[in-house]
Formats: structure tokens, C-alpha cells, sequence
């Protein structure tokens, strides 16, 4: 007999069920959230489990692959499908979720979610520590920036200028000088961050590949590659533009049918960057048939939409460029050729 089970993890425990496939519970019990506990319910000979299933999460990515790894079959579920699924209870407690979760593995009636590979973690977490001291010192400088404008003092170039400003007023120097050295620090720490990325990118030959795309640097490409993964899980290029949120959001029902913005689901961080980097193609003074599209939008539609259009083609043309292993072709004619 087939079993499925449901784990709902949380930081310190995990609610599990096991039901049969007719939907009886054979067995509720929870455990720490490791997965030396998990196993030791999981790898029971008892049970033949056909289906697995945890919500991605913080932890879901540490606990997949330990059962991964045990070659148990166990499935992430996408968190929004999942939660409107649940919301059908009445009551919300971690074991009716570990419940509920068991019944949509039983059923099938789950949407699965790619779980990252060891070294996409790694850069990704590269790339959020560098974003965040960036941001806290850019914070830093604002508010400094701020606050000595209301005694008069403006800044323009930042450290020393301050330093100039105060240097008559012993009490704001006080007040100004802890500010000035975290920045300091931060600053100092970004560096070492950016130049690791660097050095990724130059050893990385798809990330070198992907450079060759107007207005794609290390920074969007280095994303680019944590975030894809591994390019074989989408069938279509076109695919990963609606998985990164740049595709129109559909309402229809009855006689309603209408087109609203982009969806805006998927990773913020890679949308920002593809993002940005239309915009510095846009901003560009070199020129390429990429670049031409985009322009010929924008003066139909307005230059946003165009932005839009250009971030969400970016997109597909960087999976085509990893997936063939070529690099931009800045023409038409370029294209042709290699076609």
C-alpha cells in the first residue's frame, strides 16, 4: 500500500501525518525540525511512500535535501498554492496544515517548486550581503545628509566634507563621528564583497557569456546564474519571463476578461536587476537590434513599458545564450547567419 506524508515545518518542531492512499491517517507525531528526526520517522520500513511534501521555507531547503539525499521522495510545494489550499479549514494548527498537506500529496494536488543547488545558495547569499551593506551605508549617508541640513551644513562629497563642516562644532562632531566610522566599515566590507563577485564572474564562463548582452554587468549576471539554476528546468525560454514576474496578470470570469500590469511574482531581486539593466541598455549611446525593438515600443506605448518589455527579453535571451552556449549577436544579420 502507497503512503503519502505532509511536514509542517516550523523553527524548532515539524508536524508530520502519514496517510494511506485512501486518505486514512495512519500516523501524527512531531519532531525537531532536523533531519536525523525526520529520517527516523521517514525511513520506518513500515511505509511506502509515493509522495512527500514541505512548503518552501526557510528551512525547507536544508530538510530537502537531507531526505533528497536518503532518496526519499519527498516534493517542495509552492508557498501561495499551498496557503490558498489550506485556507479551506476552519481551525489553523500546525497538525490539520501537516494534514492538509498529506491529503494534496495524496491527490496530487500540488504545484512543485525548484529547490537550488548547493552553490546557487552560496551566490545568493553573496549577493544579498552585498546588497545589504550597500544599503545600510547608502541609509547612513542619507540620514547624515538629512540631519546637518537642518543646521545648515550641505554635504556634497561625503567623509571629508563632513569632517570640514563640523570641525567649528565640537558637539555635532560627537554625534556625527560613530555615523561616519560604521559607514566607513561598511563601505570597506562591501569592497571585499564586490571584488569576490568579480572574481566569480572572471572564473564563470556562462556568467562571461552572459556579460556580452547590452546592459547585463557581473552584478545581473552573476544573479542571473544563482537564480536560473540550472537552465533545463524551463522547456521554453519564453517561460522565464513569466517565472520572474515581467508577464501581464490575467483576470477572467464571465464576461469580464481584461489584461492588468506585470505580475510581479517570482524573485524581486532578479526582476530589479533585469530591470536595470534595460535601463542602462536604453541609456546606452551604442546601438544594437535589441536596443532598436525596445526603442520602437517605446514610442508607441511610452518609454515604461518599454523598459518592461526590453527587461522580460533580456531575460529570454540570456537562457538562449546559456542553453546554446553562444553569446549576444548585436545584429540582425548576426542572427540570421547563426539561425
Amino acid at each position: 500500500m502507497d503512503h503519502f506524508a505532509g511536514l509542517d515545518v516550523s523553527v524548532k518542531e515539524t508536524s508530520v501525518c502519514i496517510v494511506d492512499e485512501v486518505g486514512k491517517i495512519v500516523r501524527e507525531v512531531k519532531v525537531a525540525s532536523e533531519p536525523e528526526a525526520l529520517l527516523a520517522v521517514l525511513k520506518n520500513p513500515v511505509y511506502c511512500f509515493k509522495r512527500i511534501g514541505l512548503e518552501a521555507g526557510p528551512l525547507s531547503q536544508w530538510l530537502f535535501s537531507a531526505l533528497a539525499e536518503a532518496e526519499l521522495p519527498v516534493i517542495c510545494v509552492e508557498t501561495r498554492h499551498m496557503r490558498a489550499v489550506l485556507k479551506a479549514q476552519i481551525n489553523k494548527t500546525d497538525r490539520n496544515d501537516a494534514r492538509g498537506i498529506a491529503q494534496m500529496m495524496r491527490v496530487g494536488l500540488y504545484r512543485p517548486v525548484h529547490v537550488k543547488t548547493l552553490r546557487s545558495q552560496k551566490l545568493r547569499m553573496l549577493l544579498t550581503h552585498r546588497k545589504l551593506l550597500q544599503s545600510k551605508a547608502i541609509a547612513i549617508e542619507n540620514d547624515l545628509r538629512g540631519t546637518l541640513r537642518n543646521f545648515g551644513l550641505k554635504v556634497v562629497m561625503f567623509e571629508a566634507r563632513i569632517k570640514e563642516l563640523v570641525e567649528d562644532l565640537p558637539d555635532l562632531a560627537i554625534m556625527v563621528e560613530p555615523l561616519l566610522i560604521v559607514r566607513r566599515a561598511l563601505r570597506e566590507q562591501f569592497v571585499i564583497l564586490h571584488r569576490r563577485l568579480l572574481a566569480i564572474v572572471r572564473d564563470d564562463e556562462v556568467c562571461r557569456r552572459l556579460i556580452t548582452t547590452p546592459g547585463v554587468g557581473p552584478v545581473v549576471a552573476l544573479t542571473y546564474r544563482a537564480t536560473v539554476d540550472v537552465p533545463a528546468r524551463f522547456r521554453k525560454s519564453k517561460a522565464v519571463g513569466a517565472v520572474f514576474g515581467l508577464t501581464c496578470s490575467k483576470y477572467q470570469s464571465g464576461e469580464i476578461d481584461w489584461s492588468g500590469r506585470i505580475s510581479r511574482c517570482g524573485d524581486e531581486m532578479m526582476r530589479m536587476m533585469l530591470y536595470e539593466a534595460a535601463q542602462s541598455m536604453l541609456r546606452s549611446k551604442k546601438w544594437s537590434w535589441l536596443k532598436a525593438w525596445a526603442m520602437q515600443i517605446a514610442r508607441r506605448r511610452g518609454m515604461k513599458k518599454a523598459i518592461v518589455a526590453l527587461a522580460r527579453r533580456l531575460a529570454v535571451i540570456m537562457h538562449r545564450i546559456w542553453v546554446d552556449g553562444t553569446e549576444f549577436r548585436w545584429t540582425r544579420q548576426q542572427a540570421a547567419a547563426a539561425a
